[in-house]
C-alpha cells in the first residue's frame, strides 16, 4: 500500500487539538510533525479538530491526514471513522484496532493471549463503589493485589489521573483522583523495575521497533509534568538493558501492535523487573511528538530523521 519516495505529496494535513484534556499536548505534537514535514518541503496546514473541520476537509481534500491527536475521539477511533467516511487516507491504526488499544483493560486481555506479560489487575466502574461501598471494595482489592498498586483511568493518556499507591489508606484518594478523568478505574499490581516505551513503525523496509526509550521520572512517577515539562525527567535512549532484554523488549512491542491489529505506528509501555523479565502496561496508537516526547527520541536513537520517517508514513497511505 502506499507509493514510493518518488511520488510528492500535494496536499497533507496535520490533525492536532481537539477538546480532550491532552489538547494542548496535543497541538504541541501537531506542530513538531508539522514543522518536520516542512523541513522536507512537504506542503502541510495544521488543523484542529474543530466544527469546521469537515468542511474545511470536503472543500480542499487533502492528499493524506496525519493525526496526532491525543485523548478521547483522537485515540478511540471517532475521528478516524468519519474520516473514513468521507474518505480521506490517514495515517496509523483504523477505528476498530483503535478501540481496542484505547481500552486499557480489554488491550492487556489481547496482549496476554498473545503470550505478553502483563501485571494483575481490576476494572473497577465508579457506580461499583456506590452499590457495594468503597472501603469494603479497596480492602478486597488490597488483599487480591497487594502493595504497591498503580491507579489510572482505563481510558486516557498523558499519565493523568493516575497515580502510584504504597499503603492502603493512599488508595481511596487515588481513586477520586483518577475519576476526575474517567468512570473506570484501572487497579494494577505495580511492579519494581525500569520503565521504558518501545515504538514501532511500518518503515519502506517493514515494520520496526525502534531501540527503547528509558524514563528515570523523579519521585519515580511519570507524571503529566514529568512528561512534557523539559528538564524533569531523565530520558535514556536507547535504554540501558542487556541485548538480551532489548531484544525481548522489542519482540513485545511487535508481538502488542500485531496482535491489536494496528498500523503505521504505536508506542509500547512496559516495565522490566529486577529479574529482566517485561511486563507490559499499555499501548498508545498516537505517541506524542513534542520535543520531550517518547517516540521522536527513539526515532533519532535509531540514527533516523523524524522528518522523513513522517513523510515515509504519510506515503504509505497515499492513495
Amino acid at each position: 500500500m502506499g507509493k514510493g519516495p518518488g511520488v510528492e505529496l500535494g496536499h497533507v494535513v496535520v490533525l492536532a487539538g481537539g477538546l480532550s484534556y491532552e489538547r494542548e499536548v496535543s497541538l504541541r505534537s501537531g506542530r513538531r510533525v508539522a514543522d518536520a514535514l516542512r523541513s522536507l518541503d512537504v506542503p502541510v496546514v495544521l488543523y484542529d479538530s474543530d466544527a469546521s473541520l469537515l468542511d474545511r476537509l470536503a472543500a480542499d481534500p487533502p492528499d493524506v491526514v496525519f493525526p496526532v491527536l491525543h485523548g478521547a475521539s483522537g485515540e478511540d477511533g471517532a475521528v478516524r471513522g468519519v474520516l473514513d467516511l468521507l474518505p480521506v487516507p490517514y495515517v496509523g491504526a483504523r477505528p476498530d484496532a483503535c478501540r481496542i488499544a484505547w481500552d486499557k483493560p480489554a488491550a492487556k486481555s489481547v496482549v496476554a493471549a498473545a503470550g505478553l506479560a502483563t501485571p494483575p489487575s481490576i476494572a473497577l466502574p465508579k457506580e461499583v463503589f456506590h452499590d457495594l461501598g468503597a472501603s469494603a471494595v479497596l480492602d478486597r482489592v488490597v488483599a487480591a493485589l497487594g502493595l504497591p498498586l498503580f491507579v489510572k483511568p482505563t481510558r486516557g493518556g498523558s499519565a493523568l489521573g493516575a497515580s502510584a499507591v504504597h499503603s492502603a489508606h493512599e488508595l481511596p484518594a487515588a481513586m477520586v483522583g483518577c475519576f476526575a478523568y474517567g468512570d473506570t478505574a484501572l487497579i494494577e499490581r505495580c511492579v519494581e523495575g525500569t520503565e521504558i516505551a518501545v515504538s514501532v513503525l511500518d518503515l519502506p523496509d517493514g515494520l520496526r521497533a525502534l531501540p527503547p526509550v528509558e524514563i528515570a521520572a523523579p519521585g519515580r512517577l511519570y507524571d503529566y509534568t514529568a512528561r512534557y515539562e523539559a528538564g524533569e525527567t531523565e530520558f535514556i535512549a536507547p535504554a540501558r538493558l542487556s541485548p538480551a532484554v532489548t531484544e525481548k523488549a522489542t519482540a513485545a512491542a511487535l508481538t502488542a501492535h500485531r496482535a491489536l491489529g494496528l498500523r503505521d505506528l504505536s508506542r509500547t509501555d512496559m516495565i522490566v523487573d529486577r529479574a529482566g523479565e517485561v511486563h507490559f502496561l499499555e499501548v498508545n496508537v498516537a505517541p506524542g511528538m513534542t520535543e520531550t516526547s517518547l517516540l521522536p527520541r527513539a526515532v533519532k536513537a535509531a540514527g533516523l530523521n523524524l522528518g522523513t520517517v513522517c513523510r515515509d508514513l504519510l506515503l504509505r497511505r497515499f492513495p
